[in-house]
């Protein structure tokens, strides 16, 4: 009998959510595990971290690895699982992009740790306890991750063979990519398992989009009264699927609620936030600067709004100091 190949799924600066998408694979699950053996998967078997280090290098087929690389101990098991591993998959967007804790990069690590251990008006430190590296407790020397400078996605870290974006990724398209693993019949690496268009090719409203929008408003989705069948930007309510790549599902689209680009950029496009907001600024009707710029600060949070899941791998991400 034929010695199963090994695999590895971890978890990184995440919140779980992948994984909860590759256990929705339900029975591919099954037909998964008889096939390739899971040496490390933290929420469901009890491997430890020695027992990667054992494996000789390249032994895992294919790892695995959701979450983006915020401290000290994500930064080490890229690290490793790279060293061990054939084929490394980003999973999910925050591996691939960023995420949506990405957005942290406009703070600096101590300016976070002072809101969340002192400042916000929800908590009592009088102490003004801080997390410290390490610590001796009763006699036993304690240490902790230590927070890196910036959010990073996996491959400003390590070498990335293949993306699956998504948050999280469907279904179908995480049971397509690891199918295509374990039979050998990928692209080119550095490719993304996903479709290469845009997601408004694929928009139920995009039949209804007029040949030619334009925008003297923002509006914001809770403004506009509910209609399945009329394009968001017709509309003046921000979408990003011009510039978000197709494979969703259109998931949000078909809940009236416009694409936030969690898919990350359509093929070819470095910055999905910088495409649009050059999209956006085309669109926009106005007769002054003035008037221009009174439409754009209707916008709440740019930042957030067209970099949500890709400031550490976008333009801004890359040249922050």
């Amino acid at each position: 009998m034929a010695k199963k190949r090994k695999i590895a799924i971890y978890w990184l600066g995440s919140c779980g959510g992948c994984d909860e998408a590759i256990i929705d694979l339900n029975e591919s699950l099954l037909e998964l595990a008889s096939e390739v053996d899971i040496a490390l998967w933290p929420i469901a078997i009890d491997a430890k971290y020695a027992s990667i280090e054992r494996l000789g290098d390249r032994e895992l087929a294919l790892s695995i690895i959701h979450g983006n690389v915020r401290n000290s101990e994500h930064e080490e098991m890229a690290h490793l699982l790279r060293r061990k591993s054939q084929v490394v998959l980003a999973f999910g967007t925050c591996a691939c992009f960023g995420g949506t804790s990405g957005l942290a990069n406009f703070l600096k690590p101590n300016e976070i740790q002072n809101w969340v251990y002192g400042e916000a008006p929800t908590v009592v430190n009088r102490a003004k306890t801080r997390p410290q590296a390490e610590t001796t407790v009763g006699g036993n020397h304690l240490t902790l991750p230590v927070l890196l400078d910036q959010v990073h996605s996996l491959n400003q870290v390590i070498a990335v063979d293949y993306y699956l974006p998504g948050c999280p990724p469907p279904v179908d398209l995480i049971a397509q990519a690891v199918r295509a693993v374990i039979e050998g019949k990928l692209p080119p690496r550095g490719s993304f398992l996903a479709p290469h268009k845009a997601l408004c090719d694929s928009c139920p409203r995009n039949s209804a989009k007029p040949p030619k929008i334009e925008l003297t408003h923002i509006r914001r989705i809770h403004e506009v009264d509910e209609d399945s069948a009329t394009c968001f930007l017709a509309r003046g309510v921000i979408c990003l699927g011009p510039a978000t790549r197709d494979g969703c599902g259109a998931t949000c689209l078909s809940i009236n609620t416009p694409c936030s680009g969690c898919f990350g950029p359509v093929e070819g496009v470095d910055d999905s936030g910088a495409k649009f907001l050059s999209a956006l600024a085309s669109l926009i009707r106005a007769q002054s600067d003035s008037e221009v710029s009174g439409i754009l600060d209707t916008i709440p949070d740019p930042a957030g709004c067209f970099y949500r899941f890709t400031q550490p791998s976008s333009i801004l991400g890359r040249h922050r100091k």
